[in-house]
């Protein structure tokens, strides 16, 4: 179902309220998501983006609810992911010759995807489209979050179509923030930040400096995912500044997985001592093997420090402490201390290992780390909590 943004934009998208993971099975997608896709009637008519593949065919049967497809002038592909770009094999069949406006990356990628020779018309920062009373005017936005990525910004209407940035995987059918749950819509806000654009931190900076500068009145950010930001938009501009920042809350945040249990005693004991010490930070434990893997890194996003701990088994730590790891490597934390710990029966490898690991991802090490020999007895629990104490001096 179609919706009308302003005379003269309707958001043409598909809701998904079915989707639950996102990028093969690598983000969690537990409230849905939304492939949000607009039309512009002008003097010109233009659609922004499409939907993802499997609702093509849907997509191009509502479109031509909405105009004869036909009489659309330009097409807009602001990233070439395939849940932007996935309706345009469905689309060109009907409108082969209509030009498609993209970075040139974009044309490369798009070409790469569907090996499809369409009318590429490629553009970057500064140059724009009249369209009647309105003109686009286009900004590369590259690495946010692929290299090809452009915003798009419509005079006299004063929208930012912002595609990736400023989105959530946030199925909704109020469309604008002020009409949802904003304690669920910042979740999940924080989420998409904290997992997909963490690695581009100074890119996002420097964008939105360059887009401020501009000094552009904007009444409606309308990203490619999730709610449109109507009321105060700018607020999600302002929180990306923030995020951009390495940011960090008040927070530990204590990831472990265990085989009998000692390497759980061992981070409850652990989280006892901070919090004997230190009752305003907030502490979190979550098991690796149990917790959602993006919940996860939004929770370490969060953190001043975290403390990771597995038991030793074959000479290595567990498999969900390693894709953990793999993960945290690729995110690129700044700004964040951490510590390793663990049980051992009779090798206890896995301190030493997680410690040069959680190094090589950018943590700061505040020591060695702690291991305990098989179960944790009540002295070795009060080791650990004393431990616990030391990690607010380290602090």
């Amino acid at each position: 179902m179609s919706k009308k943004l302003t005379d003269k934009v309707t958001w043409v998208g598909k809701v998904d309220w079915e989707l639950k993971s996102f990028h093969g099975d690598e983000y969690s997608t537990n409230k849905g998501s939304s492939y949000n896709s607009y039309l512009i009637k002008d003097k010109k008519n233009v659609l922004i983006d499409t939907v993802w593949l499997p609702y093509d065919k849907e997509f191009v049967s509502k479109l031509k609810d909405e105009i004869d497809l036909k009489e659309i002038d330009y097409i807009i592909i602001q990233h070439s992911e395939v849940d932007h770009s996935g309706a345009l094999v469905e689309l060109m069949r009907e409108i082969p010759d209509t030009p498609i406006y993209c970075t040139a990356n974009g044309a490369k990628i798009l070409k790469g995807h569907y090996h499809q020779d369409w009318n590429f018309v490629t553009v970057k920062t500064g140059d724009s489209l009249d369209i009647g009373e309105s003109k686009l005017v286009f900004v590369e936005a590259p690495m946010l979050h692929w290299p090809d990525t452009m915003f798009t910004y419509m005079t006299g209407e004063n929208i930012l179509f912002s595609n990736d940035a400023f989105g959530q995987h946030y199925a909704t059918e109020s469309l604008y923030n002020e009409n949802v749950d904003n304690a669920e819509l910042y979740a999940e806000a924080i989420k998409y930040y904290a997992n997909i654009l963490t690695p581009f931190n100074r890119f996002v900076t420097r964008k939105i400096e360059e887009v401020l500068a501009l000094n552009l009145p904007v009444d409606l950010i309308c990203p490619s995912h999730g709610v449109i930001w109507r009321d105060n938009p700018t607020q999600i501009v302002e929180q990306y500044m923030k995020w951009a920042a390495d940011y960090q809350e008040n927070q530990i945040t204590i990831v472990y997985d265990t085989m009998w249990n000692a390497t759980r005693i061992m981070a409850e004991s652990i989280a006892a001592g901070i919090n004997a010490v230190d009752k305003e930070v907030t502490v979190k434990l979550l098991n690796a093997s149990k917790e959602d893997k993006n919940d996860i890194i939004t929770e370490i996003f969060k953190s001043k420090a975290i403390l990771i701990g597995s038991p030793t088994i074959n000479n290595c730590y567990l498999h969900s402490i390693g894709g953990l790891i793999e993960m945290l490597r690729g995110l690129k934390f700044k700004n964040k201390k951490a510590l390793a710990f663990g049980s051992y029966g009779w090798s206890g490898e896995s301190v030493k290992q997680l410690s040069a690991d959680i190094e090589k991802c950018g943590f700061d090490l505040m020591n060695e780390g702690i291991r305990t020999l098989w179960v944790p007895d009540q002295d070795e629990i009060n080791k650990l909590k004393t431990f616990g104490q030391d990690i607010i001096k380290l602090m």
